[in-house]
């Protein structure tokens, strides 16, 4: 099993590989592009803040010949497929239906789940991306329907390179949900991530953590497992959070088995892509390493079946 895991990594970088050359020949150049409860602020619409940044920013516009974008484009979609394979994760029996903040690893393993909320975002998704690549981790991205819609080359990418997908409805509202708006939430956003990306998700993050307006309830019936967290990073608090702060706040509660809270999109993460670095170096030094949601829940049910096998 080791060996076809390392395999199938080993030609996912090939193709990864052959994907920057190819950007390379062509001249590619990237453009620069909570608690929980109500008090998280709402995310800020991206339209509304992109329109408030800086406009006096030079715009560069790369001509990328037709034949090397469908090449390119064609590549990705190959991507995609390989990965969507193995990211059609089915939940554990156990957790089906289940609030989890975090998971019980009783073995010594020092692992951690890094997950982002709102998403994907033009600018800070692609960033995050980039971080993660370069450190060769992966992690678990709770992603909002009309982002995706807006944004769906970036919901592509997130699943090219290796990371896992939750629900995180489609219009990131806290407000009270019927049985049928809760239902159009979900199966709007689900269908999106299956539409674009071939994965069929099982997992979900309530907007703002609200456990009580109708989305959870909903999500239980469906048999989701709700996946909360147990590291606050702090940085919905964009304003009101320094840099180190958002690592001290990770740092202090960052235990085995745990499930941090971060973002990509709602706002300005700028902190959050600068503490990013840093925070993953500080945790790799402390021992830990970095799974996805999917990968800790198969931990505890692995280890769960281990202890109640008798010889």
């Amino acid at each position: 099993m080791a060996n076809s895991r390392l395999f199938i990594r080993q030609y996912k970088l090939s193709l990864t590989v052959i994907a920057i050359n190819l950007g390379c020949i062509a001249g590619l150049s990237l453009s620069v592009e909570h608690s929980i409860n109500s008090k998280i602020p709402l995310p800020i619409n991206e339209e509304k803040y992109q329109q408030n940044q800086p406009q006096n920013i030079p715009k560069f516009k790369v001509e990328i010949p037709q034949q090397q974008q469908k090449a390119n484009q064609k590549l990705v979609g190959k991507l995609v497929q390989e990965e969507a394979k193995s990211l059609n994760f089915s939940v554990p029996l156990q957790f089906q239906g289940k609030t989890i903040r975090e998971v019980k690893i009783k073995s010594e393993q020092k692992v951690i789940a890094l997950t982002f909320d709102d998403g994907p975002w033009q600018n800070t998704t692609v960033q995050v991306l980039d971080i993660l690549k370069q450190e060769t981790i992966k992690a678990t991205f709770f992603v909002v329907g009309k982002s995706i819609k807006n944004h769906p080359h970036i919901i592509k990418q997130v699943v090219a390179d290796g990371h896992a997908i939750g629900n995180h409805t489609w219009s990131h509202q806290y407000h009270q949900y019927s049985s049928a708006h809760a239902a159009r939430e979900f199966n709007q956003t689900a269908d999106l991530i299956y539409k674009l990306t071939g994965v069929k998700t099982s997992l979900f993050r309530p907007p703002a953590g609200i456990l009580n307006n109708g989305l959870v309830s909903y999500a239980h019936q469906q048999k989701y497992a709700v996946i909360m967290w147990s590291v606050d990073s702090k940085d919905w608090r964009s304003r009101h959070i320094t840099v180190q702060g958002l690592i001290d706040s990770t740092l202090k509660a960052a235990q085995p088995g745990g499930i941090v809270l971060m973002h990509d999109g709602g706002g300005d993460r700028s902190k959050t892509v600068e503490a990013l670095p840093k925070l993953i170096a500080e945790l790799k030094k402390q021992g830990y390493q970095f799974v996805t949601v999917p990968e800790l829940l198969e931990m505890e049910a692995n280890e769960n079946k281990r202890l109640h096998v008798t010889p």
